[in-house]
């Protein structure tokens, strides 16, 4: 896997390259001080993955990541500190895949945050190299427009990599208020989703929170925390540290279970682009309850791991291309 190296700091790129040369599936193949050395080399190249800064003199990376965008679709992963979270936001809107946060101590590099850069790294690699031969038996019997959407009572969502851009689309969609609760998991650590419900919220007709302990449920639109998984309990949002579930809090799952058991067949669910499988059980519950699940077609996923893996358990009522996502949630909350 040929990776590209981008920061203004002589050290941190020396440090992301040992790590990455260590691996024996990994190889940096240059590296690069600014985001015009970036866009030069990436013309030249080709690439499996750009792993890049934000702040940099010259040209930053949220304008590299814009002229990277008009002709490359090279995946992009964020090297993002916690005080430029407002930016990270912003690149992954402008199409970054991923992000992961720069570590605290670059001399004293932690497991947990080794083992989540190179998960990531290697996620994306396998997601993109996917066999697309199975596109043709993931076919899924569509339902389309032979629902009545007016009994429901609420809607929840499940996102991953790719998410952040994807949401945003869909809640700019959204061409009246909602008039049921919109629940939302996107795979993101503490502090970022702060950023992100209030960018939401800066898009959407809707109002858009970040979901806070005992919180009244209403037709709005709540995003939960990085780093606490949400549920639905007693009317209410509750939220707890439990253990991490498919590697993540938030995670989609304990969503999508507790919202099913509250409202049993008048839930909808949808699952959207992301690395893994979080979400087939919540979804498996919500069909179990007499629900109604969507999916994200792979055509329109950055990366297709969640959807997939809702499609193929056979939990999942219909495939729609992210248009079409934008449609259909339109109707169940019109």
């Amino acid at each position: 896997m040929n990776i590209l190296v981008v920061d203004d700091s002589a050290f941190m790129r020396k440090v992301i390259t040992d790590i990455v040369e260590k691996q024996s599936d990994l190889h940096v193949m240059n590296t690069a001080r600014n985001g015009k050395q970036a866009v030069e080399l990436i013309s030249q190249n080709n690439y499996d993955l750009v792993l890049m800064d934000i702040e940099m003199p010259t040209m930053n990376g949220l304008e590299a990541l814009k002229v990277i965008r008009r002709t490359n679709n090279v995946p992009v992963i964020i090297l993002s500190a916690l005080s430029k979270k407002e930016n990270t936001i912003e690149a992954l809107a402008t199409g970054a895949t991923d992000f992961v946060e720069k570590p605290n101590n670059l001399m004293n590099l932690e497991n947990e945050w080794l083992e989540e850069f190179l998960t990531k790294i290697r996620g994306i690699d396998n997601e993109t190299k996917d066999d697309s031969g199975n596109k043709a038996r993931l076919f899924v019997n569509v339902q389309k427009n032979d629902k009545d959407f007016n009994t429901l009572r609420a809607v929840v969502i499940g996102a991953s990599t790719g998410g952040p851009k994807t949401l945003l689309r869909i809640i700019r969609s959204l061409n009246t208020p909602t008039r049921i609760p919109i629940l939302i998991v996107q795979h993101m650590p503490k502090g970022f989703t702060t950023s992100f419900a209030e960018r939401l919220n800066q898009e959407s007709k809707s109002e858009v929170v970040e979901a806070k302990e005992g919180m009244k449920i209403e037709p709005k639109i709540y995003v939960a925390p990085g780093d606490f998984h949400m549920v639905v309990k007693n009317g209410k949002i509750s939220l707890n540290q439990g253990p991490k579930q498919n590697g993540t809090r938030p995670a989609v799952d304990n969503l999508f279970i507790s919202a099913a058991d509250v409202y049993k067949n008048r839930l909808a669910g949808i699952i959207l682009t992301g690395m893994g499988k979080d979400g087939t059980i919540g979804m498996s519950r919500i069909k179990d309850f007499g629900g109604y699940t969507v999916s994200q077609d792979e055509q329109s996923s950055v990366i297709f791991g969640m959807p997939r893996s809702a499609i193929e358990a056979g939990v999942v009522d219909e495939v729609l291309s992210l248009d079409e996502v934008c449609q259909r949630l339109q109707q169940m909350i019109g």
